[in-house]
């Protein structure tokens, strides 16, 4: 039988009175009880999602970390941790219609700076950190109900337009959160952060996560050296706007050389630190930026932009043309592959990327050889800016292979590659400058039992003749350590008593390059 509209009602109350139109009323059905139950139910979870989607996110301060919780549906429930920019953590830890997302979403360095001034503070962390989350599970948990709640009256007041349907509504999604928050609870396994299912960059370098079970049956060990970590990276910063910085003559071209950062977020800091106190002209980095040269890799290049000085950049084999094409779109970036030449600052740069990408596996027996053709090409571009009357002054490869195919064809030349530094003038008399890891080897560094440390160069320039006049050597201890030193290197034509010399290479000739 079809259902008699309201509208077609007040129609045959004002033409036929009011028992004609009863007796229509009385004539159409009701809906069936499962489509009401049904509708009600679409009501309350969509109700329930949008609010906890735009209220249900609580901030939490845990230890000197500040992170975000938040509940969010699934079918599988457990526990997600974001740690952006390495990848995320999945444990399951219950079994529930509600998932624990938690984002790590930065140091607070005033907490931080707590715990250096007061470090017996450091002994009470572990307790510090339970309290934290015990009060932010607690506070997301009191913000999910609001959210659900109110999410779901309103929803249902907007589609049913009447108080009683919109309240039954709110009830029955408060009933649904306790539900779940008891399933959670009945089902919760702590266990489960014995095997953690790993995301991201983080699931292609488990041996650099460490064994999951040893840090739970060794934890106080690890919570006393996540503390002494947390103190000595925020003495580390203190380190680096301290460092004594040369005074040369105004005229100086300063350039802060860097290399193998290995998606180490410290390094931007120290070198935000370097530029300020040093009053830096122009970055050169050497390359290996990046760890794995994909795209999700991509945002830890952003502090580039903001650190107000040219960047002069050649590809590692730890960078991808993915990191390349990214960093040619930033306006302060000078990309150098292929022998290219650019003036950056008063110097000309050319350089070339590593041919080699060996994320990807895809090196083979003989790569060295690959370095050679590759720093050979580069000589051959140098000898033709030579030529064109455009000289030079300082070449950029990774590779330590590559940059010696340019002896005799540039003054300068600058790589790194190899993790520590090294100097030489080469048998046609290229100086060749060898950085070590800005970022202490990235991940790497918690391999091995000494810890890498982290190196960066400022190199002075004549403004004039483009001769290097001297370089400093900085070295800042890694992770575990807060030792930093400078040492002052002059060329030899500049040490004292020396006779002056051509600020071009030897007058001897290198083999012609093919």
């Amino acid at each position: 039988m079809a259902r008699v509209s309201v509208a077609a009602l007040r129609r045959l109350h004002r033409t036929h009175g009011p028992r004609r139109a009863a007796r229509a009323l009385a004539l159409t059905p009701e809906p069936h009880p499962w489509l009401r139950a049904l509708s009600l139910v679409t009501v309350v979870l969509a109700g329930a999602w949008l609010g906890l989607l735009i209220v249900g996110n609580v901030r939490v301060p845990v230890g000197p970390m500040n992170t975000t919780m938040a509940l969010r549906p699934s079918l599988s429930g457990g526990t997600k941790i974001n740690v952006s920019p390495l990848g995320a953590l999945e444990l399951d830890s219950h079994l529930a219609p509600v998932r624990l997302d938690v984002n790590v979403d930065q140091l607070d360095p005033e907490r931080s700076q707590a715990l250096v001034d007061h470090p017996e503070r450091i002994s009470g962390l572990q307790n510090e950190v339970v309290h934290d989350v015990e009060h932010g599970t607690f506070d997301l948990a009191v913000r999910s109900c609001v959210a659900v709640v109110s999410g779901a009256t309103a929803l249902g007041l907007a589609v049913y337009r009447r108080p009683g349907r919109a309240l039954a509504a709110g009830g029955l999604a408060l009933a649904l959160l306790a539900a779940s928050g008891a399933t959670a609870y009945a089902t919760w396994n702590p266990k489960s952060v014995l095997e953690p299912k790993f995301s991201g960059l983080l699931s292609s370098a488990p041996s650099l996560v460490g064994n999951a079970r040893s840090i739970v049956t060794e934890f106080d060990v690890y919570q006393k050296e996540l503390a002494r970590l947390v103190t000595n990276v925020t003495k580390l910063y203190d380190v680096t706007s301290t460092l004594p910085a040369y005074q040369p003559d105004p005229t100086t071209i300063r350039v802060l050389h860097v290399s193998d950062i290995h998606l180490n977020p410290a390094s931007w800091k120290i070198i935000a630190s370097l530029v300020e106190q040093y009053k830096v002209d122009v970055i050169v980095d050497s390359g290996d930026t990046m760890d794995h040269g994909t795209a999700a890799e991509n945002g830890f290049l952003d502090p580039v932009k903001d650190l107000g000085v040219p960047y002069v950049w050649v590809r590692g084999n730890h960078d991808s043309m993915i990191t390349q094409r990214y960093l040619e779109r930033m306006k302060n970036v000078h990309v150098l592959d292929d022998g290219r030449a650019e003036t950056v600052a008063g110097l000309r740069f050319a350089g070339t990327g590593d041919p080699q990408f060996t994320p990807d596996r895809s090196t083979v027996p003989g790569g060295g050889a690959t370095e050679q053709m590759a720093g050979t090409r580069l000589a051959s571009a140098l000898r033709e800016q030579q030529a064109r009357g455009t000289p030079v002054d300082v070449a950029v490869a990774h590779e330590p292979s590559a940059a010696r195919e340019t002896d005799g064809t540039v003054p300068l030349v600058l790589c790194g590659h190899l993790h520590h530094e090294d100097t030489e003038v080469m048998k046609y008399g290229t100086r060749l400058r060898m950085e070590g890891s800005t970022g202490g080897s990235g991940l790497r560094a918690v391999e091995h039992e000494y810890p890498a440390p982290i190196e960066a160069s400022i190199l002075y320039f004549d403004r004039d003749n483009h001769r290097l006049q001297a370089w400093d050597a900085i070295k800042l201890g890694g992770l575990g350590q807060t030792t930093a030193e400078v040492s002052r290197h002059l060329p030899e034509e500049n040490l004292p008593g020396a006779t002056p010399t051509p600020s071009s290479p030897s007058n001897a000739s290198p083999p012609a390059g093919p």
